[in-house]
């Protein structure tokens, strides 16, 4: 009987790439911070994870219609997601970096990351512990 690891890992292992993803922009924004017109961007995790489960956890929705086809990968419709974060208080340059904002939404993401590792890490041992055959 063969294992379906995309049944039997979740919705984790598209977690962990969207959390890795959300973590650059977020790490974007606050390199910026400092730089002038420069605007503070995000995704919105959930719909863009609904987006991932939808289409099999490739995040392309361009379907393949022939067998040469050259796929696109996460990343090629990943961009689209991205939004722009709206300031409570703007700057005078332009910049809609808000650090503490860009701070709180970093470390929410990185706890996130790291339940979604640990519920992944547990799927792992497991199906480790299954396939020795241990109870």
């Amino acid at each position: 009987m063969a294992i379906s690891f995309a049944k039997a890992l979740g919705v984790h292992e598209q977690a962990l790439h969207l959390r890795t993803k959300r973590a650059e922009v977020l790490a974007n924004n606050l390199v910026n911070a400092d730089t002038p017109n420069f605007k503070a961007r995000d995704i919105d995790f959930h719909k863009a994870l609904k987006g991932q489960m939808a289409f099999g956890g490739s995040g392309s929705k361009m379907a393949a219609t022939n067998s040469r086809h050259i796929g696109a990968g996460a990343s090629a419709s990943f961009s689209a997601d991205l939004m722009y974060r709206t300031p409570m208080q703007p700057s005078l340059d332009g910049n809609t970096v808000e650090e503490q904002v860009e701070m709180s939404q970093y470390s929410q993401n990185m706890m996130d990351f790291q339940a979604s590792f640990h519920f992944l890490n547990g799927k792992f041992k497991g199906l480790k512990s299954a396939i020795k055959g241990e109870v």
